[in-house]
């Protein structure tokens, strides 16, 4: 800005200096990483012990991560970076910092897990909104420290932020804390699950590389330094010197790339495998949970035995899938995902359902090639202990027929014809399917009804 309103002065200055001045503010914005133009040097384990059974800082203030924990200001050794597609935490948003070792290299892989030498650490700490109607109004809730320790392996340790938010204190064990959310209408109340260590493992298992989130599909994407210029994590992370060889920059955009939820220029499909890659692949993958898909983004799509796929537990769907082309009821992988309930996919520390993630998927198996599905009836009420005979409706789509049974047997064609609402005077387990003439019928519904004292 003072070169164009002083346009004397520009003449004045020589102009070898001039390119000098622009070529250095252009490779600082051009590689630095969110403002780092050289690598600092981080001591390993900063304060943290190199093995679990290790003497663990009480407070986040000794564990060397933060300069200034109040004002959450990090170390000068930590590097900050982001994801394509962050795992899901109940709405919580994140900020990541990584501590690589001395003079330490990060082991590259373009495809798969990196590995990263003993004494790295991971920072990573969670904010929720606590009022819906100000959602930059965030309570700073726990920062976890992931470790890759003294033997090749990694360890997890959980702060959980004091209420003046001066500092935190270190976790024995998990909690549940019930968090006030402000709403338009009023209060509700959120449950948030602190890990345990054990917990940490649960996920970050030595099958998926200990380390999850940091690899080329995570961070092969743009950010912005300053917020008029662009560049790519990997190329920055490259010029800090960070990776064991020397990317090609060229060859960097071609690199695979986790799409994010919200890039519309790439396809339904790459944004839904993008998600379960994030969330679902470091259990899902061979010789990893008892299932039969593999949720790695990697892995190509016709090899991952998710469309069509064969389920190991139905949940008592008939002809279910692990995805069911077009159809969302027998899609297996879908109802673990559309629930909170005991069968939640993840399992862990998982309570408020990811709702846009819910729908996206629903879209991408419902455009996938397939019969036209009639969606099952609804049963009203739902079920339940009745103190006298109740009265229930069955509701579907237009132009549908319920049939229905009494006795728990599947409904068939032959079954029942629902025309008018059933009164349950005894305790009855009532199942229904819907039926349209060129259709795919119905998954079975049902409701236990217990009537009486």
């Amino acid at each position: 800005m003072k070169l164009i309103s002083q346009p004397r002065v520009w003449l004045a200055v020589p102009l070898f200096v001039v390119m000098v001045t622009l070529l250095a503010c252009a490779t600082k914005k051009t590689f630095a990483n969110h403002g780092l133009v050289v690598r600092p040097a981080a001591k390993p384990f900063l304060q943290m012990p190199g093995r679990a059974e290790g003497v663990l800082p009480r407070l986040l203030s000794q564990t060397g991560a933060f300069r200034d924990p109040a004002q959450l200001t990090p170390d000068a050794a930590l590097i900050p970076y982001d994801l394509n597609v962050p795992f899901w935490s109940d709405g919580a948003s994140k900020a990541r910092w990584l501590a690589l070792p001395g003079e330490e290299k990060i082991h590259f892989a373009a495809t798969g897990e990196w590995t990263f030498p003993r004494g790295t650490v991971f920072v990573k700490t969670f904010f929720l909104a606590t009022n819906e109607l100000n959602p930059q109004s965030q309570r700073r809730l726990e920062t976890r420290l992931l470790v890759c320790d003294a033997d090749g392996g990694v360890y997890g340790v959980t702060y959980k932020w004091r209420a003046d938010g001066s500092d935190a204190d270190l976790l024995a064990t998990n909690l549940t804390e019930n968090i006030a959310i402000k709403t338009a209408t009023g209060t509700r109340t959120q449950a948030w699950y602190y890990p345990s260590r054990a917990d940490c493992l649960t996920c970050h298992t030595p099958l998926a590389g200990g380390v999850l989130g940091v690899k080329t599909r995570q961070l092969n994407r743009d950010f912005a330094y300053p917020a008029s210029v662009t560049d790519n994590q990997l190329r920055a992370w490259n010029h800090l010197g960070l990776f064991d060889t020397n990317l090609n920059e060229a060859e960097i955009k071609n690199l695979p790339s986790l799409a994010r939820a919200t890039d519309t220029a790439r396809s339904l499909t790459d944004r839904a495998r993008s998600y379960l890659d994030a969330n679902c692949a470091n259990c899902h993958r061979p010789r990893g949970t008892v299932a039969y898909f593999d949720a790695r983004y990697d892995t190509p799509l016709a090899q991952q035995n998710l469309i069509a796929g064969q389920v190991l537990i139905d949940q008592g769907i008939d002809r279910a899938r692990t995805i069911a082309p077009h159809d969302p009821w027998r899609s297996i992988l879908f109802l673990h995902v559309n629930t909170t309930s005991a069968i939640k996919m993840p399992p862990l520390a998982h309570n408020v359902l990811d709702e846009p993630a819910v729908a996206r998927l629903r879209e991408w198996i419902e455009s996938l090639p397939g019969p036209e599905v009639v969606a099952p009836p609804e049963i009203l009420p739902g079920g339940g202990n009745f103190p006298k005979p109740v009265e229930v409706a069955l509701r579907a789509a237009p132009g549908t027929d319920i049939r229905y049974t009494l006795d728990g047997s599947a409904p068939t064609a032959a079954d029942l014809l629902y025309e008018k609402p059933l009164r349950i005077e005894t305790s009855t387990v009532l199942r229904a399917k819907a039926f349209k003439p060129g259709c795919e019928k119905s998954i079975t519904v049902q409701a236990v009804f217990v009537v009486g004292e």
